[in-house]
This record gives structure tokens, C-alpha cells and sequence, in this order.
């Protein structure tokens, strides 16, 4: 199993959400993250005075899926989330070494 965590613009979440369930994901957990890269924030202008933005906002979205799934998975996040600016985020893939489902005791892929 692999754990396929992205971190993405906000807008683009509907996107990527449509995208992973045509590839057959069902489940995913979203969370609302501030963060920055090598874009470094930015400065706006509010009521005639710079200030700059540090973090910028972003989703973090989370899923596990079977090792057959991950790359299709990988593939539909990087289609849908990029924009082609700074700032698109980032795609991190992990190891699993097991998941139960706590109502039935299920493990390893049928818990998924």
C-alpha cells in the first residue's frame, strides 16, 4: 500500500478530487494547510501599507491506496493540480505497512 499526500492550490481541489475518482480512489482527507516553497510568500498592499504574506494557502490532500492504484493516482493529482506557476505544490508518496479498518477489523487492502 501506498500513502499519496499533495499539497495543492485551493481552487484546484475539485479538480483533483473528480480526477482521483475516475482513476477509482474512493477515499481521501482534506485539510487546510498554510505553507511556502521557493516562492518565498509574497507582499501585497492593504489600506496603503505592504505587508508580506509568508504563508500562502494551500490543501493538503491524503490518500492510501494499493500499490496498483498509486501511480495512476500520482498521475491524476499531477494533471489536475498543475497550473504551470509557482506554486503548484508538491506530491509525496509513502510506504504503508498496514491499515485496519476499526469497525470490522479488516486489514491490509480490504480495509481500504
Amino acid at each position: 500500500m501506498k500513502k499519496i499526500e499533495a499539497i495543492i492550490k485551493p481552487f484546484k481541489l475539485d479538480e483533483v478530487k473528480e480526477a482521483l475518482q475516475e482513476v477509482g480512489l474512493q477515499g481521501i482527507t482534506v485539510t487546510e494547510a498554510k505553507g511556502f516553497g521557493r516562492q518565498k510568500g509574497h507582499t501585497e498592499l492593504y489600506r496603503g501599507a505592504e505587508y508580506v504574506v509568508d504563508f500562502l494557502p494551500k490543501v493538503k490532500i491524503e490518500i492510501v491506496c494499493p500499490d496498483a492504484l498509486a501511480e495512476k493516482a500520482i498521475e491524476a493529482i499531477r494533471e489536475a493540480a498543475q497550473t504551470g506557476r509557482i506554486g503548484d505544490g508538491k506530491i509525496f508518496v509513502y510506504t504503508v505497512e498496514q491499515a485496519i479498518r476499526i469497525r470490522t477489523g479488516e486489514s491490509g487492502d480490504d480495509a481500504l
